[in-house]
């Protein structure tokens, strides 16, 4: 393990929640949930004035509305929390060469890589300048863990929580364990940890205490000789900068188990074009299809087939659905629905089935949300998902606050403006249409950060602290109190 706390992790607080407060001037300080509104959704994120209420993710939705009742429910809008993910990933990437992003809100940085932090002082200085540029940049808050691995870093990250930075001095590390619950180290779950916990084994202490010689009786040889490692805070993984897709896939939960097998049939067309969709923007094919079903009584059944070679055609992929859906029986319902893609690759290949289709170009069904279009059907009435942007040809830009019985509630609000006000108009109102989301601060000019890495934003009547700010406060377990 390295001799200076040169990784840094980075999690921002909260953040499909706080990107929803940072948009949305009425909601800030107060509670937000973000997740699937339907009696079957779960929550994706809650701000922490939800989690005041015990509001977590993951959370059934509708046990969420009975804790915090007078909350705000959002839908996601993940085009918008990519668009500022990908902003903050640029300001990682110019710290170094070696990012390895975990999700949209969370990464590792190797700071020695890009020769940024060789000591403490370096290393906190780092943490530092990159929460402030967070903040300027996109107006929101992370939380940073720097230590010297990547296990200790994201336990430092978790003590930062909220908006705060926390440094691990090497040779504290056994010191900083030893009380923590055993379910602190990566790879304890529940199961685990009861395992662990009836075996007298509550602490990573008491990890270390066990021997490794019992944790591989107790866990097994390979998660034994893991966890005992990580206890004594040994964590040899290197950050890695790319990790190669293995597959692609969209699934939906519905509110109402579906029945109608020709609607069963429609779903898998709509959820393969959106498939496809997530496949181009990757510049990947696959050859394998692979459809998952899960039924009524929550049984769930995957079915694969894999073609001569890989595609991205969406008649191709289409067919290869439906094919697999024939050798389901979802006679008593269905509760859930998926399709995916793998055995990956950067190349399309010529398919017989293509050929066999003919010159399939890419029709209305493959851009449409609402999938293949059924002769005869009713129009649609339009969907205002809540917490989407829209905009009044009069009254200018807003969001859903609610929708129902042909009516839909907007109040009118950007970024930078204060609370605003609340009309109600018909959900068939030709002046309001769905928006692009705005920006959470203005652009600013570009300048490069690293010699040889890419360019960040800069902000032209700031300049970068040339020390620590006076609320820091500890060494190596401390953290900021207050932002830079």
């Amino acid at each position: 393990m390295r001799t200076a706390p040169t990784i840094l992790h980075l999690d921002m607080d909260a953040f499909f929640a706080s990107a929803e407060q940072a948009s949305k001037p009425s909601l800030r300080g107060k509670a937000v949930v973000v997740g699937g509104l339907g009696p079957r959704g779960v929550v994706a994120t809650a701000s922490y004035e939800a989690r005041v209420f015990g509001v977590h993710s993951a959370m059934p939705m509708a046990q969420a509305r009975r804790l915090a009742p007078n909350a705000a429910y959002l839908v996601p809008r993940f085009a918008f929390y990519r668009s500022i993910s990908e902003q903050v990933m640029g300001l990682l990437r110019a710290l170094s060469p070696l990012v390895e992003p975990l999700s949209l809100d969370e990464a590792f940085v190797d700071l020695e890589a890009g020769g940024e932090a060789w000591d403490d002082a370096s290393a906190r200085l780092v943490g530092v300048r990159l929460r402030a540029d967070i903040r300027t940049f996109t107006g929101l808050t992370g939380s940073v863990g720097l230590a010297a691995c990547k296990m200790l870093a994201k336990i430092a990250s978790e003590q930062a929580k909220p908006d705060g930075l926390v440094l691990i001095e090497p040779g504290t590390e056994r010191a900083l364990l030893g009380p923590m619950s055993v379910r602190t180290l990566p790879g304890v779950g529940p199961a685990t940890g009861d395992h662990l916990r009836r075996a007298g084994i509550t602490t990573v202490a008491e990890i270390a205490e066990a021997g490794e010689d019992e944790l591989v009786r107790l866990l097994g040889k390979s998660h034994g000789h893991g966890l005992y490692a990580m206890a004594l805070a040994h964590d040899e993984r290197p950050v890695v900068a790319e990790r190669e897709t293995k597959s692609v896939s969209v699934e939906d939960t519905y509110d109402v188990d579906i029945h109608d097998r020709v609607r069963v049939g429609l779903e898998v067309q709509k959820l393969a074009g959106r498939c496809v969709r997530r496949l181009r923007e990757a510049n990947l094919s696959g050859r394998t299809i692979v459809l998952k079903v899960r039924r009524y009584d929550f049984s769930t059944l995957t079915r694969s087939e894999t073609l001569r070679g890989p595609t991205d055609d969406p008649a191709v992929v289409r067919e290869a659905a439906a094919r697999l859906l024939d050798s389901v029986d979802t006679t008593g319902g269905v509760r859930l629905l998926g399709v995916g893609v793998t055995g990956l690759a950067d190349y399309t290949q010529e398919d017989l089935f293509a050929q066999a289709a003919g010159e399939r170009a890419e029709d209305a069904a493959e851009d449409s949300e609402d999938g293949p279009v059924v002769e005869g059907e009713a129009p649609v009435e339009r969907r205002w998902p809540a917490g989407h942007d829209v905009r009044h040809a009069g009254y200018g830009h807003g969001w859903v606050q609610g929708s129902g019985l042909g009516r839909v509630t907007v109040r009118f609000e950007t970024p930078d403006s204060v609370p605003g006000r609340v009309r109600t108009f018909r959900t068939d109102d030709p002046d309001l249409e769905p928006a692009d989301p705005l920006p959470l601060v203005p652009s600013v000019p570009v300048a490069p950060r690293r010699p040889g890495g890419p360019d960040v934003p800069v902000p032209q009547d700031s300049s970068e602290p040339a020390s620590l700010p006076k609320s820091w406060s500890g060494n190596g377990g401390g953290s900021a109190t207050s932002s830079p």
